[in-house]
């Protein structure tokens, strides 16, 4: 009896942030140990379609690099990275494609409409649906900051968010992998949190969740009592100026960055290693993860 009042105790706490969501837009960023472990995918996905079905409109972004890598691998093809962005040449940007679209996205959608959801799987050709341009990375030299061209790596320019909406208003979770187009038809590999953050700023999203291999924000990650369980947008911006903030870390908080300017009212990021992270996040009164607020 105990148990069962536990459980009617957890969905009583859940309540509030029931009523407070419903009908609010949610993009999801699904990466890390959370794609690669069947176990936690399967948990996962049961909280994306919990939150549908509570009446939160769930977008989801997903990444793919570990199954990019290993594919290039498998083709005897070495892969490179500068400041954390792979460098992709007309052939890399193709076999990115066929592992994003042809096999990561598909496998998403099919294993969420197995359970009950109503999955559409998208990328950025679809309808226009992330125009892009080319990325450059910057690199210091000799104390100096240069651009370096990568190939064919893209940065959103802008998002097909009607397309979206009709998706959502018609109760479909769009699952979209992170690849984009420009008007001349050029295809690029762009960085999944950077996809899923402009993407919640063009829908003004109420949430952007980051699922990640780590539990957040450390002030010092080898010191685990400096954890930061909220983040202000212009601290976060110091730290990362800072190098306090570095590597993989990058991309996420400079997604969350680019969502705050834009419209979306709240970013977490989350440690996707833990069952149920989603929920725990969003639903209970303590949540878990690291949110980065606009002030």
């Amino acid at each position: 009896m105990t148990q069962v009042l536990d459980k009617v105790q957890a969905l009583i706490e859940a309540l509030p942030y029931m009523q407070k969501f419903k009908g609010k837009t949610v993009v999801i960023k699904y990466g890390g140990n959370a794609m690669v472990s069947e176990y936690l995918k399967n948990k996962v996905i049961q909280d994306i379609i919990f939150m549908q079905c509570v009446g939160l409109r769930v977008v989801v972004v997903h990444g793919g690099g570990p199954e990019i890598t290993a594919m290039l691998k498998q083709l005897g093809k070495e892969t490179k990275f500068v400041n954390g962005s792979r460098v992709t040449d007309e052939e890399t940007v193709g076999i990115a494609e066929m592992v994003l679209v042809g096999k990561t996205n598909p496998s998403i959608v099919s294993m969420m409409n197995r359970m009950g959801a109503k999955a559409v799987g998208l990328n950025g050709k679809d309808a226009s649906l992330i125009m892009a341009k080319k990325h450059y990375a910057q690199v210091q030299e000799n104390g100096e900051t240069k651009l370096v061209d990568i190939g064919f790596v893209g940065d959103v320019v802008k998002v097909n968010t009607d397309f979206i909406n009709v998706l959502l208003d018609n109760q479909y979770i769009p699952v979209i992998a992170p690849i984009g187009t420009d008007e001349q038809g050029q295809t690029y590999n762009i960085n999944a949190d950077y996809v899923a953050g402009e993407i919640a700023g063009a829908l003004k999203a109420e949430k952007l969740l980051l699922i990640t291999d780590v539990e957040g924000i450390y002030q010092d990650y080898h010191d685990k009592s400096t954890f930061i369980s909220t983040l202000t947008f212009e601290q976060a911006q110091k730290m990362i100026e800072a190098k306090s903030i570095d590597g993989g870390m990058i991309p996420k908080v400079e997604a969350c960055i680019t969502a705050l300017s834009q419209g979306t009212v709240k970013t977490h990021i989350i440690d996707g290693r833990k069952t149920h992270s989603l929920l725990l996040e969003v639903f209970t009164d303590k949540g878990i993860g690291t949110e980065v607020i606009k002030e």
